[in-house]
């Protein structure tokens, strides 16, 4: 497989999602207190930024391993088409839970603009894309 633009941008979106929920969990973790003072989602009894960390390293290391040829290319896409899937759900409930308030407020409500669950979202939606457009 050759080493195009597309699947190096999947990895630098993955790595670049991992690096932000890191960020926001390692606050969390560390502090007890959410990053930029947003409310923290919880899922199951953890907060929903350790999930989304979860599935970054999962997106960041298959990414890692298709540009590297570790692992064939279909089942690698298949594994990041799959788990940025999960992803955009996952992230896509949190965000829609956060509308009324960015509704109300505006992007004033939140230090990024949008709240941390929606950069998130975009994330993982720009590496579905990116999965499903690579050819083998």
């Amino acid at each position: 497989m050759k080493k195009d633009i597309k699947t190096i941008l999947l990895f630098v979106f993955s790595f670049g999602g991992l690096l932000f929920a890191g960020y926001i969990g390692g606050i969390k973790f560390f502090t007890e207190t959410c990053a930029f003072n947003e409310s923290c989602p919880y899922f199951l009894g953890y907060p929903a930024c350790y999930y989304g960390f979860a599935m970054y390293l999962v997106l960041s290391v298959t990414s890692y391993l298709l540009i590297t040829n570790r692992v064939l290319l279909a089942k690698g896409l298949r594994i990041v088409s799959g788990v940025s899937l999960l992803g955009i759900l996952f992230a896509g409930y949190f965000t829609f839970k956060e509308l009324p308030l960015l509704f109300t407020d505006g992007i004033k409500a939140y230090a990024l603009g949008l709240p941390t669950c929606a950069l998130g979202l975009i994330f993982y939606v720009l590496i579905f894309v990116l999965s499903m457009r690579i050819k083998e």
